[in-house]
């Protein structure tokens, strides 16, 4: 029968209201589970799609969410983005896939394509280079929900789902320093992202806690990438040939798998010349040569968290703007030349 299957056929074949069959394919609470499974199944079993461009026109609603997301490769936005499949599936919602490849221009353009597709709302991750925020102004201003996850802006009325940046980076550099370590690296992000500052402080604040002076010239900047990973470490190891650092934080994983091939290039062996830590616990991490002890992000939930959030925003209009805040765990392993916990 195909498209051609409406919810009137399914309810005279069911001995059931159309009414009835609409809440239970609209996934409303209004039906019990069982006549709620009956519904879908014979609905699946005849065909039936539904008519997103008549319901829309009904409730005004485009009935699809965007997502604009800086890059695929890393494992934690993939994890993410599974999260806010599950819910936006959930909700009777499609989603519309973007990617920024970390540029501004790229990204500025992905909000124009979704917006001009009329999306009921819109999730993002920052592209490194954004400085400009505007457009996200105006899009908060417009009739268009945003909600930010994991690299966050603030200050536009936007709510934002993230990880607690500050205490993961505070504790993993608290293992470190425990562990003997006080000449202790940083490889930072960009420091016009939020993301970037709070991993910072949380590394300058576990060294002043500990009585360790801040050196900035062990602090650089090294993006969110492997190459950047690589060329801030043989920018460090370059100008410290004789007294490297006992230790490197890395801003994120892929940051430090960079860091790893530079070390290792310059000669040295980690963790016993060089100890390493990342932040995110990508896929990746546990396969290295030396398996990389990091901070894990809850990224599915994350993921799940801000969506969430987003329909909240779409199908509530006095839902409240907030900021929420996922807890990390520290993941120990060989590459931090720490015992595992």
């Amino acid at each position: 029968m195909g498209s051609e299957v409406t919810l009137k056929q399914i309810a005279k074949e069911l001995g059931l209201s159309a009414m009835t069959v609409s809440r239970a394919i609209n996934n409303r609470s209004n039906v019990d589970e069982k006549t709620k499974e009956r519904i879908l199944n014979k609905a699946r079993e005849m065909g039936y799609t539904p008519n997103h461009i008549a319901k829309s026109l009904v409730s005004k609603k485009s009935y699809t969410i965007g997502v604009v997301v800086p890059e695929i490769a890393h494992s934690f936005f993939a994890e993410a983005i599974q999260g806010i499949e599950e819910v936006t599936f959930e909700g009777n919602y499609q989603l519309i896939l973007t990617h920024s490849a970390e540029n501004e221009e790229r990204e500025k353009q992905a909000l124009q394509t979704l917006k001009s597709k009329r999306v009921d709302g819109i999730l993002i991750s920052t592209a490194q280079t954004v400085e400009d925020h505007s457009l996200y102004k105006r899009i908060v201003e417009s009739d268009t929900a945003l909600v930010f996850f994991d690299r966050c802006v603030e200050g536009i009325g936007a709510s934002c789902v993230s990880v607690d940046d500050r205490s993961g980076a505070y504790n993993i550099t608290n293992h470190l320093i425990g562990h003997g370590y006080k000449k202790i690296a940083h490889l930072g992000g960009p420091l016009n992202l939020k993301i970037s500052q709070e991993r910072l402080w949380g590394y300058k604040e576990a060294l002043n806690d500990n009585g360790i002076m801040i050196d900035d010239d062990l602090i650089i900047e090294s993006g969110f990438r492997e190459k950047g990973g690589y060329n801030a470490m043989d920018q460090l190891l370059t100008a410290y040939q004789d007294h490297p650092p006992r230790a490197v934080f890395a801003m994120n994983d892929p940051v430090a798998f960079g860091a790893m091939e530079a070390i290792y290039n310059h000669g040295f062996s980690i963790p016993e010349d060089i100890a390493i830590v990342g932040f995110s616990d990508d896929i990746r991490a546990s396969l290295m040569k030396t398996p990389l002890t990091t901070v894990r992000q809850p990224s599915y939930d994350l993921g799940k968290r801000a969506a969430q959030k987003l329909i909240k925003m779409i199908e509530n209009e006095d839902e409240p703007v907030e900021n929420i805040d996922l807890l990390t765990e520290l993941v120990v392993r060989e590459s931090c030349g720490c015992k595992k916990q």
